[in-house]
């Protein structure tokens, strides 16, 4: 029975997860997004809607990459309720050179 715990244990943490959404076609960006924040969600992921606004992200910005990704700490968390509260993390990331010019309108 403990052998049977254990290897379930493994595989609920295991089984991160990651769905990625690039408006166009580039490498899969790895550096810190811009906007990141943990979401929601009930049993296992099927039961929440949620949304994040791009635009008021990004701003004049362009979206280069949105991720919607469970990570380890989201699966423990579903684990430890059993499936119950089932969160996600979700990252946008904006081009750079867009955010800069409009931090520097906000700035005038």
């Amino acid at each position: 029975m403990k052998k049977l715990m254990t290897a379930s244990l493994f595989v609920a943490l295991a089984g991160c997860s990651s769905v990625t959404i690039q408006p166009e076609r580039i490498a899969k960006i790895t550096e810190k997004p811009t906007y990141q924040e943990s979401r929601p969600f009930f049993l296992w992921g099927l039961v929440g809607e949620q949304r994040v606004d791009v635009k008021s992200v990004c701003g004049a910005g362009k979206v280069l990459q949105m991720q919607s990704q469970a990570t380890f700490g989201d699966g423990a968390l579903s684990l430890i309720t059993l499936g119950i509260y089932s969160p996600h993390t979700v990252k946008v990331w904006c081009d750079s050179q867009s955010s800069v010019v409009m931090e520097a309108n906000n700035a005038n």
